[in-house]
Parts: structure tokens; C-alpha cells; sequence
């Protein structure tokens, strides 16, 4: 068999499968980024090594927002850009320009392929294509970014100069949109924790792109469209926007009962509030922070790391297990409790498949936390007695949610982990951002039940 034959099947078996064709399009943006970051004119003082280059290159391919140095500073104008770049390409989605390549290719995806599209694109039974949906996502993104940079830079202008505000306030709303969580200022937006409109403005580029383009499209046809008759949110908007509000709230109410008297209280009373509500939106998947991490309560550290782990919506730029994956199981077990067989919501039953995606999507994402965890403990503790290193456990635990749910926030022992423990941090943002189940279906070949064995019950609980 010659070398032409042998690199058209290889090429044949990569490039059919959607998820093979993300996880190999990130990887090249990823390595793109790293050799850019790599070059003398990207950093202020001394050349990134190949570590912190790649690092910074999958922390903001995978908008996570972790970082091993102050971009702000420590970066040149060209090191930013290629930050903002990776941040955008990345939280547009690479599977967007993956399909865009199938497309040109005229080939056609496998059923697991096609599922992935489907669950990225559309829900149910959508009828448009592509090639339109692609459309509509990048102008929607486009109009979004320009219409949250327009309000920060007529917020801060004055203050700042007229000049010098342009650039933070395009960068800050491409973060935010993208939920990435970079700052061009040290201490994220601390200065501006009692600012109600750099606050609002933030939050809402971080709910609208945590929220997913498939919400975005059916809250504008529902509220925003010509027609006299309203067509009413589908069940996956409804549920999405549910689970997001019930979320928001009870993240902010647990914020400000427990930091009350901690990190809450040097703030007024109306700025509390604030604190409270920017951080439980940001904690979910944005990653930007108005308080400072490393001195919260053990318990507010506990309920963001539950946050991240839940992270955004699905087809959106966020990440996580996804809001409607935790939303499902929550009804699958208040249906049984009381005593329905199915799981039913807004006058709909869930469908079985459904179901059997959310609780894999849970537990392979739990499995892949807790080995990374413990591969954390074992680089950066090294067998070291618990007595020696309390706190340290949280901490690592917290770091790990936050690159799995490529959150980006931190108890600030990013620029301390190992170089072992960077390259798996790493690792761990590109597994959390593409999912682990694109991940398992892009190496797993997909197999035919010619026959099923028969069914035996076994005991639970």
C-alpha cells in the first residue's frame, strides 16, 4: 500500500467525524497560539517558555481565563491580541468551523457526528441549515461584543481617557461575551465592584453568551418576531432559562448569607448586593471576580465550585456539565418522588436518551475530576502529611472545577502549580471545553447491537 493511500484513509477516518475534526482543530489552535506566545514580541520582559505558552494558548482557546501571569503587564500589545484572538476563535466554537470544512468537503458526517451538530446547532426538529445557523451566530456574537464595548468604553472614557479606553473595553467585552474571564487589570474588575454599569454590562454579555445561540435564536422569535402569532419557547429554552435563574439566585442569596462579614463586608449595603449577584453570574462559566478568591469562607468556596461544575448552557460559549444536564436529573428525581415513571416538566416527559446523556455527561466528567484531582495531590503535595498542608486540598480541588468547567477563577496558586501541574491543567481545559463525550466518541468506533441479552434486575440503594 503506497504513502498516498495510506494518508487518504487516515485523512477519511479523522475528517468524517465531527468530534475528531474539533478536538483536531482546537489542537492546531492551540498550538498556533503557543508558538505565537512563544516570540520574543509577545512578552514584556523575557520570551514565554514552552509551558506557560501553552498554558496561556489553552487557557484562552478553551476560554478558561486560568493564567500563570498578568497579562495586563507582562504581555505586549501583540501578546494580548493573540489572547483575544484565541478567545474569540475559541468561543465561537471550533465545531463551527469543523462543519464549515465537512461542508466544503461534501462529506457525510456519522450518526454520532450528526448528534453532535444537532445538539450544538439546533434542538428537536430544526429545518435550518448550516450554513444559515452559522450565519446568525457569527452576526449575533459580532453585534453583541460591539454593542458591550460601545457601553464599557462610554463608562470608563471619561475617567480613564478617551483614547485609552478603547482597547480594554473591546477586549473586556469579547471576555465576557465569550465567557473566558481574562482581565487586562490585576486584580480582574475589583475596582469596579460597586459599579453598577460596568457590573451590568459584564453580566449581562456573560448570561446572553453563557445562554447559547439556540436561546438566543428562540427568545428572538418568540418576543422579536414580525409575526402577529407568538410561537411559544421550546422546552429546551424554557428549562435552560429556568435552571439559569434558579441558579443566579441561589448563588447570589448563599453568596451573601455566607460572605456577609467576610469579603461582603467592607461594601455598602446596595454594594453587596451587587458583589453577590456579579459573582454568582461569573462563577457559573465567566470566571471574572469583584472579590477577592483567596480569602472566602470554606463554604463559599464548596458552592462556587458546585457553580463551575454545573457551568452554562449548552451550545454556548461556556462550560460545565451544562445547565439543562443538572436541570434533567433534578426532574428525573422529583418525577419519581412523585410517583411518575417518566420525568415530566412544563407540561413535557423528557425523553429516555435524554436522560441516558445527562447521567454519562455527569459521571464521566466526575470521573475525569476526581483523577484529576488526585493526580494534583500526588504532583503538588507529593505524599506530604494532610497536617502540613491544610487548605491546600480545597485549593487544588477548586483549581480543578474551574479549568474542567473552564471557569477561570482561582484562590490565586495558578502561577505555583508545578510544570506537571500546568501541562495537566492544561489538559484538563481542553477536556472540559470540547466535553468528555466528544472526546469519548471521537476515539470510540461505533458498533451495531446484532443481538441483546436478556434483562435481570439487580439491587439499587
Amino acid at each position: 500500500m503506497d504513502n498516498d493511500s495510506v494518508i487518504s484513509r487516515l485523512s477519511f477516518h479523522l475528517l468524517r467525524s465531527p468530534a475528531r475534526v474539533s478536538i483536531l482543530g482546537f489542537a492546531l489552535l492551540i498550538a498556533v497560539g503557543t508558538a505565537l506566545l512563544m516570540l520574543p514580541a509577545s512578552a514584556a520582559g523575557s520570551p514565554m517558555g514552552f509551558v506557560d505558552a501553552l498554558f496561556m494558548s489553552t487557557s484562552a482557546s478553551c476560554v478558561t481565563g486560568l493564567s500563570v501571569l498578568d497579562i495586563g503587564r507582562q504581555l505586549t500589545l501583540f501578546g494580548q491580541l493573540v489572547i483575544l484572538l484565541l478567545i474569540q476563535v475559541g468561543g465561537l466554537g471550533i465545531l463551527t468551523l469543523s462543519t464549515l470544512l465537512l461542508m466544503m468537503m461534501k462529506g457525510r458526517p456519522t450518526l454520532s457526528g450528526q448528534a453532535i451538530i444537532k445538539d450544538t446547532f439546533t434542538y428537536g426538529e430544526g429545518k435550518q441549515t448550516v450554513t444559515t445557523v452559522l450565519r446568525a451566530i457569527f452576526i449575533t456574537a459580532f453585534s453583541i461584543e460591539a454593542a458591550g464595548a460601545l457601553c464599557l468604553y462610554l463608562r470608563t472614557a471619561p475617567s480613564a481617557g478617551w483614547e485609552q479606553a478603547a482597547y480594554p473595553a473591546v477586549f473586556h467585552a469579547v471576555s465576557a461575551f465569550c465567557n473566558a474571564g481574562f482581565s487586562l487589570y490585576r486584580d480582574s474588575f475589583v475596582g469596579y465592584r460597586e459599579d453598577w454599569i460596568v457590573n451590568g454590562v459584564l453580566s449581562l454579555l456573560i448570561i446572553i453568551g453563557g445562554i447559547g445561540f439556540v436561546v438566543i435564536a428562540d427568545v428572538k422569535n418568540r418576543f422579536f418576531s414580525r409575526k402577529t402569532t407568538l410561537k411559544r419557547l421550546s422546552l429546551h429554552s424554557r428549562l435552560a432559562l429556568s435552571a439559569s435563574v434558579v441558579l443566579i439566585l441561589l448563588g447570589t442569596l448563599t453568596m451573601l448569607y455566607m460572605e456577609w462579614n467576610n469579603t461582603l463586608a467592607p461594601l455598602s449595603i446596595p454594594g453587596r448586593l451587587l458583589a453577590a449577584l456579579f459573582q454568582s453570574i461569573s462563577a457559573r462559566t465567566a470566571g471574572f471576580n469583584t472579590l477577592d478568591m483567596g480569602i472566602m469562607a470554606n463554604e463559599t468556596l464548596f458552592m462556587l465550585c458546585i457553580l463551575m461544575f454545573i457551568g452554562a448552557c449548552p451550545g454556548s460559549c461556556g462550560g460545565g456539565v451544562k445547565t439543562t444536564t443538572v436541570a434533567g436529573l433534578a426532574v428525573l428525581g422529583i418525577s419519581r418522588l412523585r410517583g411518575f415513571s417518566r420525568p415530566q416538566v412544563f407540561r413535557r416527559t423528557l425523553t429516555e436518551a435524554s436522560m441516558s446523556k445527562a447521567t454519562s455527561v455527569v459521571m464521566v466528567s466526575a470521573a475525569v475530576i476526581t483523577l484529576a484531582v488526585m493526580v494534583f495531590m500526588i504532583s503538588e503535595l507529593g505524599g506530604i502529611s494532610h497536617t502540613q498542608t491544610k487548605g491546600r486540598f480545597l485549593e487544588l480541588f477548586f483549581e480543578t472545577i474551574s479549568a474542567f468547567g473552564t471557569v477561570g477563577l482561582s484562590t490565586g496558586i495558578t502561577d505555583t502549580l508545578t510544570p506537571f501541574g500546568r501541562i495537566t491543567i492544561s489538559a484538563l481545559m481542553f477536556i472540559g471545553r470540547l466535553g468528555p463525550m466528544v472526546i469519548g466518541l471521537a476515539v470510540s468506533r461505533e458498533r451495531v447491537n446484532r443481538f441483546q441479552f436478556a434483562e435481570e434486575n439487580i439491587m439499587i440503594g
